[in-house]
């Protein structure tokens, strides 16, 4: 859905309602693991994936520190967005005028996606592969 809407943009048509993989532009394809470790998975998607998580939170946004006179203080979730969602609507508004999409905006952002899913893969446990830290495959 994300490829659909306003994390890519990446095309006109509109998501299938199915878990299969069909034919459609964006697939998430994650190897079912023969083995994990099982004393990695304790540390793994909180004590190593920390570097990953400051990169994912400024390319995905939503995490301000509120300070001042309110009734509470602290890190919060807002909804605001990142990174990505800031090249997206830059290419939205030069796609509104040009009608294509610039194509190192398009690479730049599926680069900044597939960090994310990749990261997202390893703290969810799928995988005992660390994500590298890079865009491009």
């Amino acid at each position: 859905m994300g490829f659909y809407s306003y994390q890519t943009l990446g095309t006109d048509k509109y998501p299938p309602f199915t878990l299969k993989s069909v034919d459609y532009p964006a697939d998430l394809d994650v190897p079912y693991p023969e083995r994990l470790s099982r004393g990695l998975a304790l540390v793994k998607w909180w004590l190593l994936a920390i570097p990953h998580y400051i990169v994912v939170g400024i390319l995905v946004g939503g995490w301000q520190f509120r300070e001042g006179w309110q009734f509470h203080q602290g890190w919060e979730y807002q909804g605001g967005g990142g990174l990505i969602f800031a090249l997206v609507i830059i290419a939205a508004v030069a796609l509104l005028f040009t009608g294509r999409y610039h194509k190192d905006i398009f690479k730049l952002v599926i680069g900044m996606n597939r960090w994310v899913y990749r990261v997202a893969a390893y703290a969810a446990l799928m995988t005992d592969k660390y994500p590298p830290f890079r865009l491009w495959d």
